[in-house]
């Protein structure tokens, strides 16, 4: 009794550090300010955060000679986006699904922001902003470029010359530029309705030598996130990824990277590499089946580039070579990610939602909550239609389940008997156990697996509803705006009227409280556990879990609320199916 006092103590102190851990880390030991790149992607693009230079030039991979960083930021250097996009010359970008303009100064896609998604819930907040131009806070492009062994290439600072003042999906843009030495460099760049645009790099050798050359696609960023909701995870990677070496990389993040060898990790081939956030991704891709090379790496403090480059190419004179490259800029909507996959050949790119070990469970979940929200027309009703229906499909195994619990119920005193008759020949007790199992028909495990086949669905649908753009900003009913974001109506801001967000650690709302009032229900309809110390567990988990599951998406403490009430129904026609169930319940 005294080991299980011992680990019941132990339990509750290691649950105490791990919820005040972060509510101590805040108070007495605050994180350094660093570069927030989530003031691009989903923030105020008018602060004057400090942001590391990226140098637009792809290092050494491949036996390529790294080109100069021809592009530095410094501190005192950096302005708000708008008062940097307002300089220098730009060729617009306008689509269904995007806006920006690409820089005719180092031909960077370096102004981009998604017009179908808001930085926040407001109806006049400014579209979610992901590219952002050198010189700004939290600086992310992508560029496309040259290698050359002597021979002059376009740089971070080549003036480039457009055919055109806007790029849309019917009018494509080229960008050239001569070197004066016999070399002529194109860029035709082209874009769909969403979120792909296509860049064919030319070089053209009117000299009278042979050349040799090498083209390559890369993607800077500035700074990593610092918003507890874009921290990589367990459960979500947010960070450096692609599909390289034959397979999905989701085992590298920023940190990994500062501190590997060369800070940089090189791969042999590449389908596409980039840096995904929770709900966006920006990437580069090579043609379809090309044959390149790798990296992904931290030039300088705070700055980390994904890259890919192809071989050294010899160019005769007279003769002219043309690359693919593509780079993708957008949501990750899983439609839009399957049909580039399926139909531009992009292997694997809808990995770059990390649906985690269940992937074979979290893809059709999420295919049919989308169909449900579409038919429906509220993401919170599809919610609980999709809880429901998996609550049906898992019946027959509850079903088992509690058949197995009433069973046991029913010969436990013999149990007991057996237990009492044999406690000092456990061999003996097992056997004599065995065959009462054997006698009466009882499968003990029956109470297990059921629980066992459960845990792949729910942590799937647990996963979809944690990454599925498709929730983000998606109202409910009363005060729910966002089931994306936190229950706002919490008891310390007088459930949204006081204009304050809580710490973590004390945002108990109005969904935390019914998730825990319905566990402490469906947890007094179990039959109580024969150990005291087990006794007490159950009745404080419920109270627990309301206070871990608070700080959670409103989306997740919904599915699980409706589950709730859902398994106490199913629990009181159990009863009646299994009385002898039902009075051990009462005992």
């Amino acid at each position: 009794m005294d080991d299980k006092r011992n680990l019941f103590a132990a339990i509750l102190l290691s649950v105490a550090v791990l919820l005040g851990w972060n509510f101590i880390a805040e108070r007495f030991f605050p994180t350094p300010s660093k570069p927030d790149v989530t003031a691009n992607v989903a923030g105020d693009t008018g602060a004057a955060a400090p942001a590391a230079g990226t140098s637009g030039t792809p290092a050494d991979i491949a036996g390529q000679p790294a080109l100069p960083n021809t592009q530095t930021n410094s501190p005192a250097s950096i302005r708000p986006v708008e008062q940097v996009l307002a300089q220098g010359q730009r060729v617009a970008i306008e689509t269904p699904s995007l806006s920006g303009s690409i820089n005719l100064v180092g031909a960077r896609i370096d102004d981009i922001t998604l017009t179908k998604y808001r930085q926040t819930i407001k109806k006049d907040s400014p579209p979610v902003r992901l590219f952002a131009p050198a010189g700004s806070p939290s600086a992310y492009f992508a560029s496309i470029g040259w290698s050359a062994q002597r021979v002059n290439v376009p740089g971070a600072n080549t003036l480039w010359t457009a055919s055109a003042a806007k790029l849309t999906p019917t009018t494509p843009v080229t960008l050239s530029w001569n070197n004066g030495t016999g070399q002529t460099f194109r860029i035709e760049y082209s874009i769909d309705q969403n979120y792909l645009i296509t860049a064919k790099q030319t070089i053209a050798n009117t000299g009278a030598a042979p050349i040799s050359a090498s083209s390559f696609a890369l993607i800077d960023r500035a700074g990593k996130p610092t918003d507890p909701h874009e921290q990589d995870s367990w459960t979500i990677h947010v960070g450096p990824t692609g599909y390289l070496d034959g397979k999905s990389v989701f085992d590298v993040d920023y940190d990994d990277v500062e501190k590997a060898s060369g800070r940089s990790v090189r791969y042999n081939s590449a389908a596409w590499l980039g840096f995904t956030d929770k709900y966006w991704l920006a990437a580069v891709v090579p043609a379809k089946g090309e044959r390149v090379t790798a990296a992904i790496s931290s030039p300088a403090a705070n700055t980390y580039q994904t890259l890919f480059a192809r071989d050294f190419t010899q160019i005769a004179a007279g003769q002219q070579v043309t690359t693919t490259s593509r780079i993708f800029a957008g949501a990750k909507e899983m439609a839009v990610l399957s049909a580039y996959q399926d139909d531009q050949g992009i292997t694997r790119l809808s990995n770059a939602i990390d649906w985690g070990w269940f992937e074979f469970f979290a893809v059709p979940i999420f295919k049919l909550l989308s169909w449900l929200f579409h038919q429906v027309g509220n993401f919170g009703f599809a919610i609980m239609m999709l809880t429901v229906l998996i609550r049906a499909a898992m019946f027959p195994i509850a079903n088992r389940q509690f058949h197995s619990m009433a069973q046991m119920r029913v010969v436990q005193p013999k149990m007991k008997a057996l237990q009492e008759r044999y406690k000092n020949d456990k061999p003996k007790m097992q056997q004599e156990l065995m065959k009462l199992y054997k006698d009466e028909k009882i499968n003990p495990l029956a109470g297990c697996l059921p629980i066992l086949i459960q845990i792949p669905i729910f942590y799937a649908l647990y996963k979809v509803l944690m990454l599925a753009i498709e929730m983000r900003h998606q109202p409910f009913i009363l005060w729910i705006k966002d089931l994306s974001a936190q229950d706002p109506a919490t008891f310390l801001n007088l459930f949204g009227y006081l204009d304050f967000t809580p710490p973590s650690l004390l945002s108990l709302g109005v969904l935390a409280l019914i998730l825990g009032i319905t566990m402490h229900l469906q947890f007094s309809l179990n039959p109580p556990a024969t150990d005291p110390i087990q006794q007490q567990v159950f009745k404080i988990m419920p109270w627990l879990f309301m206070f871990i599951m608070a700080p959670f998406a409103a989306g997740l403490l919904l599915y699980w609320i409706t589950n709730n009430i859902l398994s106490i129904a199913q629990q009181q026609w159990m009863y009646r199916k299994f009385p002898a169930l039902k009075q051990a319940a009462a005992k």
